[in-house]
């Protein structure tokens, strides 16, 4: 039947029993239909517990076997293990009339792991083991010479070939049967670092750690109750891959101890769990649950007072660079919960919120956090290389001061990136909210809910390399300048208008103010005022808001409404003015070769819109 649905060829020299309760096997191979062969096993002599067998399991007690070959090849785009991604062919059914039931997580986990602990012996002797992955010319191969099972511990070399590459581990540990327990460690055999294969030439990244030690016990309470009680504990780990971070992130020790609830239908990370990342220790909670094929997910950290420093210590270094070396004093405590219900979206919950008591920064470190304040020199980069470099003050020819800017102009900007700027402390949960509902509702990434202290931070101390990573960075980097007010808010959004990127490499409210109009920022119309606005998040593009006829788009009627209302409500126009408000600008500064089609200086995306 197993060759039927998977399309194998399964073969063998000789099977037979000894006796009541032990097995012997030669020549077995498993060879999917028109590929190479997947896998082997020269001779193998298994003995069960009979008294187990009497109730329908199957536990193996001792187990010698020679010369196992378990070989994955891929030549082109042909693989030997493709059929395990493949569906299952159509076999006739011997029953009929059965009903389809749904799938109980307990019950499953459970079985899958009893069979699992059923044939990993307590006693055991395997010879020549070969664990093989080839594609095209290259290949990773792991050799365990022997591997030794002896009253339930085991202990076993293990040579990794990868191309032109030899490495070798240890890996021991202790099996217990009767109490549903494993243990095992790994380590290198010599004074280097165990590094993982494979994962460089599949991904682009590289992982290695001093050693890995893993522990299990399961115990279960009926068919639909299932715990998990156990330990992961590294150290030395060092990950590089570019998404995460340009340097390598290391830590120097990381520690789960869990304890997992599992039922029919959810899974549940108890709140007892213990994750510790270097000096700092929390105490998450997830939860997973399933019902009429929507899932219910809820997350949840509490952090009551703890030193500060505990914290900035524990950054992993390479991950947090402009915070590598800062010392704080004073206590902090974190808030965080994330609910999301997918069979009602709008019911979402988002809450974080770090706070400090007497926090105070005693030392910098790599990165002056309060630099924004005064003149500082600000380089734009796009795709991780600079396009242009100029000081952030007076000295700069194309410097305007917030006093000399529109005030129609600062508050249509406002208005349209984050108008409660000057209220907020860096963050705004319910904006945050409202675009993780969009984004889950169109299953991709289109909002971010970035304020604008936000876009500042990711610019002025994050841009030269934009990866998820960073997003951490730049909300402990935010919660710092706000809480200590390292920059006051106005000079902050002076900053963030002379910075703007209106246009292809056009920085600054003075360079767009003459690119579209040849007119000072403070002689702004409000029009004129609103469509710079408009542009700000798609400042290469900003070509797509005029017609063929080199006017705005009708489409544009709607914003210019809102932002006109905006302006009204705050007493910057009258509401007759804002009723006379319409898309309609006269561009005679050099963005007019732009829209006559000349291709400009500079037309790929930001970082940001990627």
């Amino acid at each position: 039947r197993i060759e039927q649905t998977h399309g194998l060829c399964i073969h063998y020299d000789k099977l037979e029993m000894n006796g009541l309760n032990e097995i012997s096997l030669q020549g077995l191979s498993v060879i999917p239909e028109q590929r190479d062969t997947l896998f082997t096993l020269a001779s193998t002599r298994i003995k069960l517990n009979f008294w187990k067998l009497l109730t329908k399991k199957i536990e193996v007690s001792y187990i010698a076997a020679e010369d196992i070959r378990l070989t994955f090849t891929k030549q082109d785009s042909i693989a030997n293990y493709d059929f395990l991604f493949k569906k299952d062919r159509k076999v006739p059914s011997q029953t009929s009339g059965q009903t389809v039931t749904e799938i109980n997580y307990a019950e499953r986990i459970n079985k899958l792991l009893n069979l699992c602990y059923g044939f990993l012996p307590e006693n055991g002797q395997l010879k020549q083991i070969y664990i093989t992955e080839r594609k095209d010319s290259n290949f990773v191969s792991m050799v365990f010479p022997s591997f030794i099972i002896k009253e339930n511990k085991f202990r076993s070399t293990i040579e990794i070939h990868e191309d032109t590459l030899t490495r070798h581990w240890i890996a021991d540990g202790e099996l217990k049967q009767s109490a549903n327990t494993l243990m095992a460690k790994l380590y290198s055999a010599d004074s280097t670092k165990v590094s993982i294969p494979y994962i460089t030439r599949r991904f682009g990244a590289k992982v290695t750690f001093d050693t890995l030690s893993y522990s299990m016990t399961k115990e279960s309470n009926g068919k639909n109750q299932l715990y998990l009680n156990g330990k992961a504990k590294v150290n030395g780990l060092d990950i590089f891959h570019k998404v995460l971070s340009p340097e390598v992130i290391h830590l120097d020790r990381g520690h789960l101890g869990y304890q997992m609830n599992i039922s029919d239908h959810s899974f549940e990370l108890d709140s007892t769990t213990t994750v510790i990342f270097n000096k700092i220790q929390v105490h998450p909670y997830l939860r997973a649950k399933k019902k009429k094929d929507l899932w219910h997910f809820t997350a949840a950290v509490d952090k009551s007072w703890f030193p500060a420093d505990e914290l900035f210590s524990s950054l992993p270094k390479g991950l947090f660079n402009n915070l590598e070396g800062i010392k704080t004093s004073g206590e902090l405590a974190y808030h965080f919960l994330l609910d999301i219900d997918f069979a009602q979206l709008d019911s979402l919950k988002l809450e974080s919120e770090l706070k400090e008591r007497n926090f105070e920064i005693v030392e910098y470190g790599d990165t002056q956090l309060s630099k924004m304040s005064g003149e500082f020199v600000y380089t734009a980069y796009e795709n991780g290389m600079p396009v242009r470099t100029f000081p952030v003050g007076p000295s700069w020819e194309h410097f305007t001061p917030l006093d000399s800017i529109s005030p129609i102009l600062q508050m249509s900007v406002m208005q349209s990136e984050d108008g409660a700027f000057y209220y907020h402390h860096g963050f705004l949960p319910d904006a945050l909210r409202e675009a993780l509902i969009y984004d889950l509702q169109v299953k991709r990434f289109a909002r971010g809910g970035s304020t604008i202290t936000m876009q500042l931070v990711k610019n002025v101390f994050l841009n030269k390399n934009k990866n998820f990573a960073h997003k951490l960075e730049e909300a402990l980097i935010v919660w710092i300048i706000e809480t200590k007010r390292l920059t006051s808010k106005e000079r902050m959004y002076e900053v963030y208008l002379n910075i703007a990127e209106w246009g292809p490499l056009i920085y600054g409210i003075q360079e767009a103010s003459a690119y579209y109009f040849n007119k000072r920022p403070s002689q702004l119309t409000t029009e004129e005022s609103i469509f710079l606005a408009s542009i700000i998040p798609k400042p290469k593009h900003f070509r797509s808001s005029f017609a063929e006829n080199g006017k705005l788009k009708e489409s544009m009627e709607g914003y210019y409404k809102l932002i006109a209302g905006c302006l009204a409500q705050k007493g910057l126009i009258s509401e007759i003015e804002a009723d006379t408000i319409r898309p309609e600008i006269q561009v005679t500064g050099d963005a007019l070769n732009s829209l006559a089609g000349k291709t400009p200086e500079s037309s790929s995306p930001t970082a940001e819109e990627q």
